[in-house]
């Protein structure tokens, strides 16, 4: 079920902070560099100054790489009203390089959901957590405005948890006592592959 936000709803979980920023881009967008406009940070997400739109028709792509794998719970949106506001989102998950329309159209997502036109604010949408564990990039497929020739975007969103690679702490090997031969019989072998190849292909 979605919620909507209001002023004064706290930041908790915001995945801003691992946007790659710098490689967000669109894809029939009236002006593409505006894919970044929708990228904004919390205390911006209700400005209506930039916005991102579709080009020829309602149907528009935004891919959002991060930085790092994250977890990701929901997708917070505000859209414009009236005409102009798409009601159908899909959205894949790990496409590094993004999705196209035809693709779009023959690879199932990871979520297909109707969207709500929201009064005036931001409004979150709870994801299948399942389905986002270990993502590092979603691409968002917007369609279906009332309009069918134009969408517009305000903000997009996302909040979840950021995945820490775990250090591996098994990189050395503990040999006990009784296998103190058993160790010499490893040097002599390592000594002796070493005399054969000095360099790993």
């Amino acid at each position: 079920m979605s919620e909507s936000l209001d002023q004064a709803a706290p930041d908790t979980g915001n995945l801003f902070g691992v946007i790659d920023i710098d490689n967000v881009f669109g894809l029939n967008l009236s002006v593409p560099e505006h894919a970044k406009h929708v990228i904004k940070p919390w205390d911006e997400r209700e400005s209506t100054e930039k916005y991102a739109e579709s080009g020829v028709d309602d149907q528009l792509i935004i891919h959002v790489p991060f930085t790092q794998n994250v977890r990701i719970r929901s997708v917070m949106l505000k859209m414009a009203r009236g005409e102009v506001c798409p009601h159908r989102l899909r959205i894949y998950a790990n496409y590094p390089t993004g999705i196209d329309f035809d693709d779009a159209e023959t690879t199932i997502p990871q979520h297909d959901m109707s969207l709500l036109e929201s009064e005036t604010g931001v409004t979150e949408y709870p994801l299948r957590v399942a389905a986002f564990v270990n993502v590092n990039s979603l691409t968002l497929f917007f369609s279906e405005s009332p309009s069918t020739t134009l969408s517009r975007l305000y903000y997009i969103g996302f909040r979840g948890e950021a995945r820490t690679p775990q250090k591996d702490t098994s990189t050395t090997l503990q040999l006990g006592a009784a296998n103190a031969a058993d160790a010499s019989i490893i040097d002599r072998l390592a000594e002796k592959s070493a005399g054969r190849q000095s360099t790993i292909r």
